[in-house]
């Protein structure tokens, strides 16, 4: 396994869900200087919060319960470590450990209209198996609830994904990583200019990784998620129970929990072929269904400011989000 000292920074794809940040991810990961997860999104440092740790403690639960379970053999030259959690975004303060062990670190966020954002996330998260309110317009509803813990799915794996109001608070969580780790440290990358010219935000994201160049690799942009037949049999395999997770979890959803759970012999190829079909079948080609204009109104309200303070920060006119149009 890598040790601390074996890895000089680390880069962190942190942006918001649903903005990019699993193409950035895949722009860096076969960079030869790069040593990534085996889950693409470990999310451990917006699950703990070290920083009343002193170093020594800090060393042992960052070696123990993060490289040593999430980071394969450590292989010459790949010295620089990268982690693509969106969920960093919404606790930016814990990430400042992070900085007494690699003070050379990096973070690119990821941003994106929340007209768009939100209706792409909710998608995600039926595919995922952490939603189970079919329409979006129910979902953002069902908003005041959930933040008061109710009509929480079993099969939610965190319930900050459902809260719809937070994601979208661009502005406010941009200035705290900010304030949490430098700007200095940070690269804003817009969805906009990535769909645009991939090959120029690839060339911008390696120069500021500290990478050496390479050709521009074959990217192909994250497609919308598809939809499901029955939300059950998504969340029965996407999310099971945990004495259900031998039987019908992926093997990077069970070595979440336990890594010894990939030894030989314990999941017959059978019976991870049978749930492939079996997610395949569940999947339908469901078009994008246009979000009703009331609630179009109400996001832009929502989030005018958050908009108006990232724009503020980053420099950049975002006057084009939050139109409404139906």
């Amino acid at each position: 396994m890598p040790q601390i000292r074996d890895i000089d920074r680390f880069i962190f794809i942190v942006g918001a869900p649903r903005s990019g940040t699993t193409t950035l991810s895949r722009m860096i990961e076969a960079h030869p200087q790069i040593l990534f997860p085996f889950v693409k999104e470990p999310h451990f440092f917006s699950q703990f919060d070290f920083r009343g740790l002193d170093e020594a403690e800090l060393r042992e639960r960052i070696q123990t319960d993060y490289l040593d379970h999430y980071f394969g053999d450590a292989t010459p030259g790949r010295n620089v470590g990268a982690d693509g959690s969106v969920s960093y975004l919404y606790t930016p303060e814990q990430l400042e450990p992070v900085l007494k062990l690699w003070p050379e670190s990096r973070f690119v966020v990821g941003v994106r209209d929340p007209l768009t954002l939100l209706p792409s996330l909710h998608r995600r998260l039926l595919w995922t198996g952490d939603e189970n309110i079919r329409r979006f317009e129910d979902a953002w509803k069902a908003v005041p609830d959930r933040a008061a813990g109710r009509r929480i799915p079993w099969s939610a794996m965190d319930p900050r994904f459902l809260r719809y109001d937070q994601a979208a608070r661009l502005g406010t969580y941009v200035e705290r990583l900010f304030n949490a780790v430098g700007r200095e440290r940070c690269m804003v990358s817009v969805f906009d200019d990535l769909v645009a010219d991939p090959d120029a935000q690839y060339r911008r994201l390696i120069a500021f990784a500290g990478l050496r160049p390479q050709p521009v690799p074959a990217i192909r942009a994250e497609r919308e998620s598809m939809g499901v037949r029955s939300l059950f049999i998504q969340k029965l395999l996407k999310r099971p129970p945990r004495l259900l997770l031998r039987y019908l979890a992926s093997r990077q959803f069970r070595n979440r929990f336990d890594k010894t759970d990939d030894q030989p012999g314990k999941n017959p190829p059978n019976r991870m072929s049978l749930r492939r079909r079996i997610i395949e079948w569940n999947k339908i080609d469901e078009p994008k269904r246009p979000v009703a204009l009331a609630v179009q109104r109400e996001i832009q309200a929502s989030f005018q400011d958050e908009v108006d303070k990232l724009g503020a920060l980053i420099g950049r006119d975002l006057g084009h989000w939050l139109q409404p149009n139906g």
